[in-house]
């Protein structure tokens, strides 16, 4: 890994575990993907943070069943396609887009919808 590249990593996989905390508290802001690309971000940068965050006993878990799986537990897929939905929901009712617009967004949201919920899950331990 280049010296440059390193500490571009490091500072991308902090300011991505800034958001997936801020994301616990601030509605509709995801929290787990953000952290999945901060552990990628660690792994090239810093084996120390990667391992923190990995050892993590709220987010670990579910960042390493992504790694080794792709897999996303049942009750978070339900978190993120309901907030894609209730997205939705805000984006139309607050920005009253043109049909052509809202329909645009709403397929975007239900590929993406799709994508989560057709993920494996963890299996159980």
């Amino acid at each position: 890994m280049s010296k440059i590249l390193r500490p571009l990593y490091f500072i991308a996989g902090v300011l991505l575990v800034a958001i997936g905390i801020i994301g616990i508290f601030v509605p509709l802001l995801p929290t787990t993907g953000p952290l999945i690309l901060a552990a990628w971000c660690f792994a090239r940068s810093s084996k120390r943070a990667e391992a923190w965050l990995l050892s993590n006993r709220q987010f670990g878990p579910a960042i390493l069943a992504w790694r080794q799986n792709g897999a996303i537990a049942r009750k978070h897929k339900l978190m993120a396609v309901g907030g894609m939905a209730l997205g939705l929901v805000l984006f139309w009712a607050g920005a009253h887009p043109a049909l052509w617009l809202g329909l645009l967004v709403a397929a975007g949201l239900a590929a993406c919808a799709a994508f989560v919920w057709t993920r494996p899950e963890p299996a159980k331990s």
